[in-house]
């Protein structure tokens, strides 16, 4: 159905893009994060201009910048009607062939997953 993902793969930050199963970009950070707490963040920037474009993607860790790249294409409206913004574990189909399903919502309560929105301005640690 396609989506994005922001989390850690092999020791390195990554951000993965899937339109639609179709198209997949990627930034991934050139170093592994270090030991211990980080605040990580990405932004995303619109190209504009109609509904689809193109988007310029940065992912920093602890307010510095750790990588940039390019999105080709974006979905013109939503994602799907029937998945949720999970934060912490993937509980729908996965965005990134990097990692499996992670079971069904019985799954995601016993290891904790949390399937709420985090507000634009507050920060995520992983």
């Amino acid at each position: 159905m396609g989506g994005w993902s922001l989390y850690a793969h092999t020791g390195k930050l990554k951000y993965h893009y899937n339109f639609l199963g179709l198209r997949r970009s990627e930034v991934i950070a050139p170093t592994n994060l270090p030991a211990g707490k980080h605040q990580v963040r990405m932004e995303f920037t619109y190209d504009g201009g109609g509904l689809g474009k193109g988007a310029s993607v940065a992912l920093y860790v602890d307010g510095n910048k750790a990588a940039e790249g390019r999105i080709t294409r974006t979905h013109a409206f939503l994602f799907s009607m029937d998945e949720t913004m999970d934060v912490g574990c993937d509980v729908g189909e996965p965005v990134s062939e990097d990692y499996g399903p992670r079971g069904n919502a019985f799954t995601a309560r016993s290891t904790g997953c949390k399937s709420t929105l985090t507000p634009r301005r507050r920060m995520s640690t992983i």
